[in-house]
């Protein structure tokens, strides 16, 4: 086989490989929001679901909530996107905004709820830009306030 050369690729082969992904688009409002509260910081949070195909704004937090109120409003046993404007103070008492997406995947949620959504996280994550860190979270533990903070510093 060394030295053949490799079979040539039609368009319509190559599109085909391409739609391998899932498919799922971003609903185009998220972007100017996200902008806005990256820009602004209008917003403490963002949560956004899986819904026919599109990512879609489902909950958002204006900027007087805190993340108890982010935490309360996460579904527990569903996947779910976030964008949160994590608050916290540094050593000499000096406060801290940073930006950062969660990708809320809990480990008692559908095997095929899971793929989508970890298919789909790269997707969102290059179109928003300016993210401070991404983060994986799967279980209680990782999405604890303290822990968040703690992978922000």
């Amino acid at each position: 086989l060394l030295g053949c050369p490799a079979p040539p690729f039609s368009k319509h082969a190559f599109s085909s490989l391409v739609k391998m992904s899932s498919g799922v688009v971003l609903e185009d409002s998220i972007m100017d929001k996200f902008n806005e509260m990256k820009l602004k910081h209008t917003k403490r949070f963002m949560i956004f679901k899986i819904d026919a195909g599109k990512i879609v704004l489902e909950e958002e937090g204006e900027k007087e909530k805190t993340y108890k109120d982010f935490h309360e409003k996460l579904p527990k046993d569903q996947p779910r996107f976030a964008v949160v404007d994590v608050a916290w103070s540094t050593e000499d008492g000096r406060p801290q905004e940073k930006l950062v997406f969660i990708a809320w995947s809990p480990d008692d949620c559908g095997v095929k709820q899971k793929m989508l959504y970890a298919s789909s996280k790269d997707a969102i994550t290059k179109k928003l830009t300016g993210l401070h860190k991404v983060l994986q979270c799967n279980d209680s533990a990782d999405i604890e306030e303290e822990e968040i903070i703690k992978q922000v510093k």
